[in-house]
């Protein structure tokens, strides 16, 4: 079956938001087996988002809309929708109870357009929000499903997962499943040359390499009649995927390296600390993104200044008069550091030149010193990074996480 997208926005015209929605959707519908073979952006307007809906019904099987839902005069995805395709929109009172209970729990007075987001198409299957006010929803007209996600990323990006794409199952034929081995250390081009053999031979399960900011997974989809016999595909080649990437898989349908580095910190009962300069926080902002991490993170020091790397971290004086804040002493000082003041078994310390400015021949833009710190051992790392200040400060941090991934867990 064939898919088209359209994002409805003025403000993804305009460049004001990035259209992340229309990826998140593209990489599910590929794992369906859905092609997907046009993609729109149109603004708040509704003879063009009527022409735009028009086209896409003549040469699509799915259209799935992003945005438009909500409760202003320009949010117009339903009603256009809805006259295309000879729908009655009617009123849905589990919508509108929602909606009413979350002005009541947040303390608010819901006004009256706050109503027009529970009018649906008549007889239309209903995405409950359970992450916002607009509900989505999906119907069936003249051999076209149509399918109505909230544009905001929170809301759609949860509401594709658990609603729209087990509505899609039937439609894909079968069951589809995937599964993603991440991987850190490895670049996408060197783990496309590991698994290059197996890629070529391989039909069903399929194999594809993907890059993200600093790392790399290995996305592996089987197709099967039920879910039962596409895992009992997945399993084998997930395990000799891993075999060939070694120590630099660092889990299978995980999240994140943070993610990982927290359980594993947990299951072993194991605290940590951090003292960040380059980093300006990122690791510990990481860190506390994952819900429960007060489990083992006790909290970091930002130590941008030399006067607070020794105040607050007992930083030698003569190690950054001699070797300098950019070194792996000063990096080994800080994650004991910064251990020892907050009494935490782990410590971690990052120096470095994020850039534009400040490099010199000796310690160029890019240069960044890691250590962690464990039980009077210390594990320390150079890194050499590149291609700007924010690539440099997240594969900095990524590469803290992975160092007590691999030494400590």
């Amino acid at each position: 079956m064939n898919a088209e997208l359209i994002a409805v926005g003025t403000e993804i015209l305009l460049g004001d938001i990035v259209n992340t929605d229309a990826q998140l959707i593209s990489q599910g519908l590929s794992e369906l087996g859905i092609n997907v073979f046009y993609q729109t952006v149109v603004g708040d307007n509704p003879a063009r988002l009527r022409q735009v809906i028009e086209t896409a019904r003549s040469r699509a099987d799915i259209v799935i809309t992003t945005g438009g839902l909500g409760p202003t005069l320009d949010d117009l995805t339903k009603e256009t929708l809805a006259a295309v395709f000879g729908k009655t929109l009617t009123l849905h009172q589990p919508s509108l109870d929602r909606i009413r209970q979350f002005f009541d729990q947040i303390g608010r007075e819901m006004t009256h357009n706050n109503e027009k987001q529970a009018y649906l198409p008549e007889g239309c299957t209903v995405f409950v929000n359970q992450w916002g006010t607009a509900p989505g929803c999906a119907f069936e007209a003249d051999g076209t499903h149509v399918l109505m996600l909230p544009g905001p990323p929170r809301e759609c990006e949860p509401m594709w997962q658990q609603c729209a794409m087990p509505y899609l199952y039937p439609l894909a034929g079968g069951c589809i499943a995937s599964r993603r081995v991440r991987v850190f250390g490895l670049g996408e081009s060197a783990m496309e040359e590991r698994l290059h053999d197996m890629m070529a031979e391989m039909t069903n399960p399929t194999i594809a390499p993907y890059a993200k900011t600093g790392e790399c997974y290995a996305r592996i989809t089987a197709k099967a009649d039920t879910p039962a016999q596409c895992e009992a595909l997945l399993d084998p080649v997930v395990g000799k995927v891993r075999a060939l990437l070694g120590d630099d898989v660092y889990g299978v349908d995980v999240d994140s390296l943070e993610q990982v580095v927290g359980e594993g910190l947990r299951a072993r009962g194991l605290t940590l600390a951090v003292a960040e300069s380059c980093t300006g926080g990122l690791l510990s902002k990481r860190i506390t993104d994952i819900p429960g991490c007060s489990d083992y993170y006790l909290g970091g020091v930002c130590a941008y200044a030399n006067e607070v790397k020794i105040r607050l971290l007992g930083i030698s004086p003569q190690t950054l008069e001699t070797d300098g804040a950019v070194s792996p002493a000063v990096a080994e000082q800080m994650a004991e550091g910064v251990a020892r003041a907050l009494g935490a078994d782990v410590g971690v310390g990052i120096t470095g030149v994020a850039g534009p400015g400040g490099g010199t021949a000796d310690k160029p833009v890019g240069l960044v010193y890691l250590s962690v710190w464990c039980g009077g051992q210390h594990f320390t790392h150079k890194l050499r990074g590149a291609n700007g200040r924010d690539r440099v400060r997240t594969q900095a941090a990524s590469s803290a996480l992975d160092l007590i991934r691999r030494n400590l867990l």
